[in-house]
């Protein structure tokens, strides 16, 4: 299988509970015993499905295909992240008590948001690093105030500096499973006029006195968050874990209409969904604008994902413009001087 191949079957295992002309296509693949088992747990992994990829198939009754010790491996990775993501709730349950006593109202964002929503037919399917919430510009630094006088620290010494524009350095207390992303902002700068705390605040959602964004919302921020902040969209490639999550918030709104508000961030956002439409074997719910951009976009994506040397080409081209970007913003920003002095610094040590 080729590098091409693993990503689409992979998406396409993710919605075989759902959709059923894939459901048909991947029960004939997994019939040919032709699946590169090894490519598959690999890329799965690092687009963290590896546990999503087990439910979907649990759910068609496809683990007869599989290997039995990959199966016993599955089930082992999933029901750890299960009972993480169990301890996950209850601790984003005690920060809402916590903030909510002292009249403060999170806005539950991200991985931890869509659990409390139910987006899952399995909490283990999601992989979780931190739980995330935004607060209103009055509330934000008596969020983190509050946060620091019931024991949440910083996880490195050295994030006791200069905060980053979306959020507050992470904070973690002890015996909590997950640490804490304070947001002020929903995506970076460039972008932030468009998409931010005023924007998302009008139509949350309240569940159990849980604040989350509205389903268009959510869906605008999980391709955001990966088209923006992760650089996706200039580096052309797909987050699967991100693109899961689009398409099972794409069963409960029109995704076309969506993102209509916005001005530059709608471009970004059709050609994430242009990629997911094509990766998960064109599924109606993951509907999008069909243009000149998108086609480009979706013809240059599907190049890069069939040519491993262009690929690797563009990941460099990136990774050198982002290293300048840095040097150049140090000039006038502290924050990113200090950045400059630890990769140097690591240099030096590593010699």
């Amino acid at each position: 299988m080729t590098y091409k191949e693993t990503i689409y079957f992979i998406a396409q295992c993710l919605t075989v509970s759902c959709e059923e002309e894939n459901k048909k296509a991947i029960l004939l693949k997994l019939q040919s015993n032709k699946v590169d088992w090894a490519k598959v747990v690999k890329i799965s992994t690092q687009h963290l499905v590896f546990s999503a990829l087990y439910c979907n198939l649990k759910k068609a009754s496809f683990l007869n295909y599989l290997p039995n010790d990959l199966v016993k491996y599955m089930k082992i990775i999933s029901n750890l992240n299960r009972d993480r993501n169990t301890q996950i709730i209850k601790q984003s349950k005690e920060l809402n008590e916590l903030l909510l006593k002292n009249n403060l109202t999170p806005i539950f964002l991200n991985g931890s948001a869509n659990l409390f929503q139910g987006l899952y037919d399995d909490i283990s399917e999601r992989m979780i690093g931190d739980i995330d919430f935004i607060f209103s510009p009055d509330d934000y630094p008596k969020a983190i105030n509050l946060l620091k006088k019931n024991g949440y620290n910083f996880i490195n010494k050295q994030d006791d500096v200069e905060q980053t524009f979306k959020h507050f350095p992470r904070l973690k207390k002890k015996n909590r499973i997950a640490a804490v992303e304070i947001h002020k902002e929903l995506t970076s700068e460039k972008y932030s006029k468009e998409f931010n705390y005023e924007f998302v605040k009008n139509d949350i959602i309240k569940i159990n006195n849980v604040n989350v964004l509205s389903y268009n919302n959510q869906l605008n921020l999980s391709i955001i968050s990966y088209q923006i902040d992760d650089n996706g969209f200039e580096k052309m490639n797909l987050s699967l874990k991100n693109a899961y999550d689009v398409f099972l918030l794409s069963k409960k709104i029109n995704v076309e209409t969506s993102f209509n508000d916005f001005i530059t961030l709608k471009e970004p956002i059709n050609c994430f969904l242009a990629i997911c439409n094509d990766a998960f074997g064109g599924v109606d719910s993951l509907s999008y604008v069909h243009n000149e951009k998108s086609a480009k976009y979706l013809m240059e994506f599907n190049l890069l994902t069939t040519n491993k040397i262009k690929r690797k080409l563009k990941y460099i081209k990136f990774y050198i413009k982002s290293r300048m970007s840095i040097v150049l913003k140090s000039i006038t920003n502290k924050t990113y001087r200090k950045k400059i002095f630890e990769i140097f610094i690591n240099k030096i040590l590593d010699l």
